[in-house]
């Protein structure tokens, strides 16, 4: 769900996504984190690279009505499907007026985006577009929660990205700098995420652990193939656990 492209194609993910990522218990588990953070009094809600919609389409409740935005047009014509209202935007750019919304997600985006610059912009977007008292909250950390303490992860932890893009302080620090408050925070499960040695080795050579591993000393390959040697191989390791922080614009 990237603001901007990141190496793995989202458009042409988009049909298999769903069922590579933990399906609807892991989106439903995101779903519920965030409306507990959404207070009450919120009426709009705005997700932010919202992918294909299958967290998007949980973010239901009386009274709120919820809009989808994403970059890549197959996501957002999944989420079309799912009946979300959905414009294919940039999340430095949104199409939204100032000071209209009551809340802004974003799950599993802000680690995406690697680029200088381009999350303090994003946040600041999101900033411009919320209410008084109007709430945004995101995934941090999310790299981080993959890291489980097992043999799949001895096998990365000399290769992982050094500065994530999605850092709690860091995103808390750019929050502040657009006018937002940290107001609260809470945890979920990544349900069915819970990677296999095999799967690892086929992300990795994918592409899809393009925010979070950056090899050093050693090729891709060679990475992949140290995770084909780990035993095992189809037994999923532990699911992750998920890091949602919420921002209030006074």
């Amino acid at each position: 769900m990237p603001i901007p492209r990141s190496p793995l194609d989202y458009d042409a993910e988009a049909d298999a996504y769903d069922a590579t990522r933990g399906g609807a218990p892991r989106a439903e588990a995101a779903a519920a984190a965030v409306l507990d953070l959404v207070p009450a009094r919120a009426r709009t809600l705005l997700d932010l690279g919202c992918g294909t919609g299958i967290v998007t389409a949980r973010l239901r409740r009386p009274g709120l009505r919820v809009l989808g935005a994403d970059a890549s047009y197959g996501m957002a014509t999944m989420a079309a499907r799912r009946g979300i209202p959905v414009v294919i935007a940039s999340g430095t750019g949104l199409p939204v007026r100032s000071r209209s919304v009551g809340a802004v997600s974003a799950v599993w985006l802000l680690h995406l985006l690697r680029e200088p610059g381009v999350v303090p912009r994003l946040i600041a977007e999101v900033a411009r577009t919320l209410r008084p008292g109007g709430l945004f909250v995101t995934t941090v950390d999310k790299d981080a929660a993959h890291d489980v303490g097992g043999d799949i992860d001895e096998v990365l932890a000399p290769h992982l990205t050094s500065t994530p893009a999605d850092a709690s302080a860091e995103v808390t620090a750019y929050a502040a700098q657009a006018g937002l408050r940290p107001c609260g925070e809470t945890l979920f499960t990544g349900f069915g995420q819970g990677v296999t040695p095999r799967g690892a080795a086929e992300a990795l050579r994918a592409g899809r652990y393009a925010s979070r591993v950056l090899p050093r000393g050693a090729t891709v390959e060679e990475v992949a193939t140290r995770l084909g040697a780990l035993p095992e191989q189809d037994v999923p390791r532990a699911d992750p656990t998920y890091r949602l922080a919420a921002f209030v614009r006074d």
